[in-house]
């Protein structure tokens, strides 16, 4: 058979996977209609059968191609109509007004931390609105689960039966979450993991345990090379894997499978069995590997994809590996249509298909420039990123400039952290052999980690980029002409190619930093407050007789870094660190060398006791903040409200900041005090608080554990919600009803971009980046 016809049916099966993507995405968005759809996919693949039956040669063959594909559409529609009427009985739940509710869950995915405590997948069995004169009712479906706590409740991991108590809201359509919970810190461990889970628990606590006594941060990575656990890596590493476009080691994918099912089919090989038996090995390694790292998206295509290699194998047909993909995908959609909307299964896809498709062509083009091992070193890491790039700003709407360069450097040592890791994991408890092969898998990874830091710490590492669909059509055209330059081909299309670089290269130019220039002569020079569009996150900047505080520094320096350059902002005279969370103090690095005074609240852990010492180092003044606490800034004055001396680390402790005078309007943050604290604070004459105040920063991004007592005493102007996109569903509609109730107009950071207030002529002025829907 000549290569191209191999080639023609390697491709064969690309559009049933395409139907069935359609399919189970249009179904999942507009459910209402996925019963006469379904029904009517169904119709037409007996029609295309018929046509098939009857029709003469090539024909014939169309019309069978078309009856699969139209049949894997129609049967990941039927699944998802099926599914519906579940759903909607759980999206009628009466549980709106922030209403306590018991929820019993099965925990189905690890356990993640977050800025606000931790997070997992769930399969939610029992429901009880009311706690005390509710009824239970029994659901089954799948729910993501916030807890909020900073350590991990005993027993809690895959497999665990878990009771809790807490609130919910309704997701947004098109996910395959019905509910968001949110558990709040009343969990309680019904039953821990048994059997397989228990197993798969105790190994990723005993690799966790080998490897606290080597040297961080590499230390923490070594978990996430080899079963995809982050719990360990640290914030700082975190940082610096995303900049070098690294993070996707930790994520466990196809490479990892790959790993495992050859190892296991190897060794069976190596004992000289039958083929079935090398098989069957293969495919019980893979089972128990996906048990260990928990089924994710990425995980199951990976897994799909490697049992469909396996079966080919076994019938002696190992199949090309577009033919696996998309015989992959289609089986995963039909069987599970949700994966059609997840970025994390698209992805996945993307990457593999870049490596099989793209992989060779850009390695024979940059061939034609360096040797040919080098050009597969980086054609490799370039068909990944050409192809991920696009989906991942929609994530993160930022590039890594080097990170084809920091993949090919560390390339040879994933391989070898993943395989050293998996050998640690599994020889957790073994005296010497355990700790042994755990310092031997630090090797790799402290190479992977201190390329993150060498790359991340270059000048320009990471560039900011168009958010939503326009940046990735934006990214998506630049990708291809690039592909397009470097692939050999006609001369036209290369000269296609460079123009439309050039156009990008201009419209980039022009949105950036000439938008950037216009918006900050648009800025009123007369602002006083600012709220900065940093995402899901706090950074409020005063100024008063320029002099400059800032409340917190959202989650990460590049927000903050482009705000202070609007707002033409330098020295900070006072850091005010409200608590710990890594959404109020993620971006520390865009301030660092230019501050003068730094107020925090309690301290957690050695983490935050690290960033205090950094500031010491650096000569920065640092001060617990207590109630009563008080001080100027140019003509201005401020008061620490909140906490009491001796409270504990927590949103309950956040640092409340009242600001008044010196051409500030009268200003009042309330960090991410909640519901409680807030009662606490506005009891009694103590509080000290005023009659009203011109703006409030709404505490916790607009969370639904607020008081509304308070707001309706304090009778704000104006609302400052903080925010960025979530899970969370923050700023929770009870909250909003809140501010209404009081008379506050809102500004929405994640609708407005950044937001200024000032006043001029005693009138309070605002202006906002952008007009709010």
């Amino acid at each position: 058979m000549s290569a191209r016809r191999a080639h023609r049916r390697d491709l064969r099966l690309v559009p049933a996977a395409a139907a069935a993507w359609i399919g189970a995405a249009a179904a999942i968005l507009h459910p209402e209609v996925a019963v006469p759809v379904s029904a009517g996919l169904w119709g037409v693949v007996v029609l295309a059968l018929i046509a098939a039956w009857r029709a003469p040669g090539r024909m014939r063959r169309c019309c069978a191609f078309a009856a699969v594909a139209l049949a894997a559409a129609a049967a990941a529609t039927t699944h998802v109509a099926a599914a519906q009427p579940g759903r909607d009985r759980v999206a009628a739940l009466p549980i709106d007004g922030g209403r306590a509710i018991r929820f019993d869950v099965v925990a189905v995915g690890k356990i993640e931390q977050t800025a606000v405590g931790h997070r997992f997948d769930a399969l939610l069995e029992r429901v009880r609105v009311g706690v005390d004169a509710g009824r239970d009712v029994a659901v089954g479906v799948g729910v993501p689960v916030l807890v909020r706590l900073a350590d991990v409740p005993e027993g809690l991991d895959l497999g665990a039966r878990v009771r809790m108590t807490g609130t919910a809201w309704r997701a947004e359509p098109g996910g395959r979450a019905v509910l968001i919970v949110d558990a709040g810190d009343d969990v309680r461990v019904l039953t821990p993991p048994v059997g397989i889970w228990d197993a798969a628990s105790q190994l990723r606590r005993g690799l966790r345990a080998q490897t606290l006594a080597l040297p961080p941060p590499a230390a923490g990575l070594i978990s996430g090379l080899a079963v995809g656990d982050t719990a360990a890596v640290t914030s700082e590493l975190d940082e610096q894997m995303k900049a070098s476009s690294l993070s996707h080691l930790t994520a466990v994918s196809g490479a990892n499978c790959a790993l495992v099912v050859g190892l296991a089919f190897g060794a069976a090989a190596a004992c000289r069995t039958r083929r079935s038996v090398r098989v069957g090995a293969g495919l019980a390694a893979l089972g128990a590997f996906v048990v260990l790292v928990s089924p994710e998206p990425s995980v199951v295509r990976a897994a799909a994809m490697a049992a469909i290699a396996m079966l080919g194998v076994l019938r002696g047909r190992p199949g090309a590996g577009v033919s696996l993909l998309t015989t992959a995908v289609v089986v995963l959609l039909i069987t599970d249509p949700w994966l059609a909307l997840s970025l994390g299964f698209a992805l996945s896809a993307a990457a593999t298909a870049a490596l099989l498709l793209g992989a060779g062509p850009l390695a024979d083009g940059l061939g034609r420039w360096m040797p040919r091992p080098l050009a597969l070193g980086l054609a490799v890491p370039l068909a990944a990123q050409l192809a991920c790039g696009p989906l991942i700003v929609l994530i993160s709407p930022r590039l890594s400039v080097y990170g084809v360069l920091a993949n090919a450097i560390a390339a040879p040592a994933a391989p070898l952290g993943t395989i050293l890791g998996l050998a640690a994991c599994l020889g957790a408890g073994l005296p010497v052999i355990g700790p042994g092969l755990a310092a031997l898998a630090w090797v790799p990874a402290a190479w992977i980690a201190a390329t993150a830091r060498m790359t991340a710490e270059l000048p320009g590492s990471v560039v900011d980029w168009p958010e939503g669909l326009w940046g990735l059509v934006w990214l998506a055209v630049v990708g291809a002409a690039v592909a397009a330059l470097l692939v050999p081909g006609p001369a036209r299309v290369r000269g296609v190619a460079a123009l439309l670089l050039a156009a990008c290269a201009g419209v980039g130019v022009a949105l950036g930093p000439v938008a950037d220039v216009r918006l900050r002569g648009e800025i009123p020079s007369t602002w006083a407050m600012a709220a900065c569009d940093v995402g899901q996150g706090d950074a409020i900047v005063l100024r008063s007789a320029e002099r400059v505080a800032l409340v917190d520094t959202g989650p990460e320096p590049e927000g903050l870094t482009r705000c202070l350059d609007l707002l033409g902002v330098g020295r900070i005279d006072l850091l005010v660190l409200t608590h710990f969370d890594l959404d109020h103090r993620g971006g520390l690095d865009a301030v660092r060398g230019r501050v003068g005074t730094v107020l925090h609240g309690p301290p957690d852990g050695a983490d935050d006791a690290r960033t205090i010492d950094d500031f010491e180092r650096e000569g920065v003044r640092v001060v617990p903040a207590v109630r009563g606490m008080a001080g100027v800034l140019g003509g201005a004055r401020w008061r620490v409200l909140w906490p009491r001396d001796g409270a504990t680390a927590g949103n309950a402790a956040s640092v409340v900041v009242e600001v008044v005078g010196g051409g500030l309007p009268a200003t009042l943050l309330l960090g991410d005090l909640d519901a409680s604290a807030q009662r606490q604070l506005g009891a009694g004459s103590g509080a000290g608080l005023l009659a009203s105040y011109d703006v409030v920063k709404v505490a916790h991004h607009g969370s639904a554990d607020q008081d509304a007592a308070l707001y309706e005493r304090i009778r704000p102007a104006v609302a400052m919600i903080s925010v960025g996109e979530n899970t969370y569903g923050h700023p929770r509609d009870e909250t909003l009803r809140i501010l209404r109730g009081a008379g506050a107009r809102t500004a929405r950071t994640d609708r407005e971009g950044l937001v200024v207030v000032w006043r001029e002529g005693g009138a309070l002025r605002l202006w906002h980046e952008r007009t709010p829907p």
